[in-house]
C-alpha cells in the first residue's frame, strides 16, 4: 500500500472516530439502562410476592437482579468496545464513568427502600460488569 494510501485511510478513521466514540457510549447506556429497568419492572409484575414490593426485598429476588444487572452492564460493555473504532478500552472506561455515576444517582434517589449494602453493591456492580464486558471483547479482538 502507497504512503497516500494509507493517509487516507488515517484520516477517513480519524473523521469517524468522534462519531463512532459517540455511538459507541451511546450503544452501551441504549442496551444497559432499558434492560435493567425493563427486567426490573418484569421481575416486580410477574412476581410480586417474590420482589417483595412493600417490605424489604427477599433474598432470591436480590440474586436475580445482582445477576441480571452484571451481565446488563457487560453486554453494555461489549457493545461499547465492539463500536470503538480506535481504542475500546477508553470508550469502556468512559461508559463505565457514567454507569458508575448514574447508578450512585440511582442508589441515592432509592436511599431508605433498599439496604444500604444492597445499594452500594449495584453501585459497583455495574461499571464492573462494564469493564467485564469490554475486556471480553477486547480478548475476541486479540487486543489483550
Amino acid at each position: 500500500m502507497s504512503a497516500a494510501k494509507s493517509v487516507r485511510k488515517r484520516k477517513g478513521k480519524a473523521s469517524l472516530g468522534n462519531s463512532a466514540r459517540i455511538f459507541g457510549l451511546v450503544c452501551g447506556l441504549r442496551y444497559h439502562g432499558p434492560a435493567g429497568y425493563r427486567d426490573t419492572a418484569l421481575l416486580t409484575q410477574l412476581t410480586p410476592d417474590w420482589a417483595g414490593q412493600q417490605t424489604k426485598p427477599r433474598a432470591g429476588y436480590v440474586a436475580v437482579n445482582l445477576g441480571y444487572t452484571f451481565l446488563a452492564a457487560a453486554a453494555g460493555g461489549y457493545m461499547t468496545a465492539w463500536a470503538a473504532v480506535a481504542n475500546p478500552l477508553i470508550h469502556v472506561l468512559a461508559l463505565a464513568l457514567v454507569v458508575l455515576l448514574l447508578a450512585a444517582l440511582s442508589a441515592m434517589q432509592a436511599r431508605g427502600k433498599q439496604p444500604i449494602w444492597y445499594a452500594l453493591v449495584l453501585v459497583v456492580l455495574s461499571p464492573v460488569g462494564v469493564l467485564a464486558g469490554g475486556l471480553v471483547r477486547m480478548r475476541v479482538l486479540g487486543i489483550l
